[in-house]
């Protein structure tokens, strides 16, 4: 029986694969585009789903991320290139952490604060499922935006329909 951190190191090479051919397609001419003003641009969205992994890296090492002790600023990725390299670093981390953690520590209280304003306190092994929800959801809201600006799209968990019409064109 795989223990907990044997699934998230499973799961978490699956999905990589997965927001590393959705990064792989970001346009660098469409950086700043957003479908709507209160929306991400898609530069800032695609930054965040490559950097999603530093959560669970902390969330593994540490027992909470205060933004006011470690702020969290994301770089500027100019190219679909740049966002994979960056993505493949925070997996990296991720995995290197997950690789030296047990399931012992995954009852131990997690919290994610901005020094006295607490955004959410989890157990670790909530945060760590947390941040492959995160992946989906970004994920999925980047497929949406590409979509919207006529970019094909690869299907996550089988073809997408743009992979199904390319097989019968």
């Amino acid at each position: 029986m795989l223990s907990f951190i044997e699934a998230y190191q499973k799961e978490l090479e699956q999905e990589a694969v997965q927001t590393r051919k959705m990064l792989a397609i970001v346009p660098a001419d469409k950086m700043d585009w957003q479908p709507h003003p209160k929306s991400m641009t898609i530069k800032a969205l695609a930054t965040h789903l490559a950097e999603i992994p530093i959560m669970i890296t902390i969330a593994v090492s540490k027992d909470k991320w205060d933004f006011s002790e470690s702020p969290y600023n994301p770089a500027d990725y100019p190219d679909a290139t740049a966002l994979v390299e960056r993505f493949d670093e925070c997996l990296s981390e991720a995995q290197a952490a997950l690789a030296n953690a047990s399931d012992d520590i995954l009852r131990n209280e997690w919290v994610l604060c901005d020094g006295d304003t607490i955004y959410g306190e989890f157990e670790k092994w909530e945060a760590i499922r947390h941040a492959f929800g995160q992946n989906a959801h970004h994920r999925a809201q980047l497929g949406v935006f590409l979509r919207l600006l006529d970019i094909p799209i690869p299907g996550p968990y089988g073809p997408s329909a743009d992979e199904m019409q390319a097989a019968y064109v």
